[in-house]
């Protein structure tokens, strides 16, 4: 895979830099800062935390102004949809910032360059560079761009539900089930490297088992899984999230 130069992201994110150092410092992950320079390193991590509010922020605005005819729930749905790891390591390929990201040796040859986790965590060091580079208005203009593409999907009227954990507490308390329990079964792998297998469980009931590098992604997992395998409901997905539960039926599989 060819690396990306600086001016190719620049242009990318419509965002010249006035400061490069704050862009380099959004592209290192803590395993290429740790090999390089272990006694001071230099990541992104700080601006991921940072990246991660200012997205929130300009989300919140964006889907404030462009569907204001919208109830207080379907905009959180929509936000989280679009906040998600998922949807934020889909926007960091879009811009090609899985070609830019500086690995170490060890998480380059584990397929580093490919996990979800580590795009969205290094789009939000970006959104957090931009922010202290050029101010909220840079970042405003930069996120605004990408969040216009996810309208064409959620136009439609029918949309209810927006991710898989949110669809299965949706349904079972609906269908007056016990709330679903997400049961950590396992934790493996080294620091930067974690694999966390998640079951999900209605009362004594286990439902789904599935995988993934956080937690949270298991649970999503998980959830998709038993919506699938145990609700006699059709899932028709209109974007990497989104989908539309289209029969009426509640009943336990």
């Amino acid at each position: 895979m060819k690396s990306v130069k600086r001016g190719q992201l620049e242009k990318a994110t419509g965002h010249v830099f006035k400061d490069p150092g704050l862009l380099t410092r959004a592209l290192t992950h803590s395993s290429h800062a740790y090999e390089t320079n272990p006694e001071h390193p230099e990541d992104n991590e700080l601006l991921e935390f940072l990246g991660d509010s200012v997205i929130g922020l300009v989300t919140a605005d964006f889907y404030f102004a462009a569907l204001s005819g919208r109830n207080e729930g379907e905009l959180s749905k929509l936000k989280a949809s679009a906040t998600s790891t998922l949807a934020l390591s889909q926007l960091a390929r879009a811009i090609k910032l899985d070609r830019a990201i500086l690995l170490g040796k060890g998480e380059e040859k584990c397929g580093g360059r490919k996990k979800a986790s580590i795009l969205a965590g290094s789009f939000e060091a970006l959104a957090g560079a931009i922010y202290l580079d050029g101010g909220f208005d840079a970042a405003r203009r930069f996120l605004c761009g990408l969040l216009r593409s996810t309208l064409k999907p959620i136009k439609s009227e029918t949309l209810t539900i927006n991710n898989s954990k949110s669809a299965l507490q949706e349904i079972c308390q609906k269908a007056g089930f016990p709330a679903p329990e997400y049961r950590l079964v396992s934790e493996k792998g080294p620091a930067h490297d974690r694999t966390f297998v998640i079951e999900v469980y209605l009362g004594d009931r286990a439902l789904a088992k599935s995988k993934g590098p956080s937690k949270k992604s298991a649970e999503q997992k998980a959830a998709e899984k038993a919506l699938k395998a145990f609700f006699g409901r059709k899932i028709k997905r209109i974007s990497a999230e989104a989908f539309v539960i289209e029969a009426e039926d509640l009943t336990l599989r």
